[in-house]
C-alpha cells in the first residue's frame, strides 16, 4: 500500500544507510505539513525492508520528481 503523497526532498547520497535517510525524509515530511500516521506508516516500510536498498526505494518512491522550470523559446 502507497500513501499516494510525494514529498518534495532529495535523497541522501545511496552510500549512507536507510536509518540516514529515513531521519532526513522525516524532518522534510514534519516539515511539509505530512500527519503523524502518514510518517509512521513510510517509517514501518523502511523499518521492514530487506536491506538498506530496498528500505532507500521505499523513501525515493515517496519522492515527488524534481520539477523543471519552463523553457523560454
Amino acid at each position: 500500500m502507497n500513501i499516494r503523497k510525494t514529498l518534495a526532498w532529495t535523497a541522501p547520497p545511496a552510500a549512507s544507510s536507510r536509518f540516514v535517510a529515513l531521519a532526513s525524509f522525516v524532518r522534510a515530511a514534519e516539515a511539509q505539513g505530512w500527519t503523524d500516521a502518514e510518517i509512521q506508516f513510510v517509517m514501518d516500510e523502511v523499518v521492514e525492508a530487506d536491506s538498506d536498498a530496498a528500505g532507500q526505494a521505499v523513501l525515493v518512491s515517496y519522492a515527488a520528481p524534481p520539477t523543471n522550470p519552463p523553457r523560454k523559446t
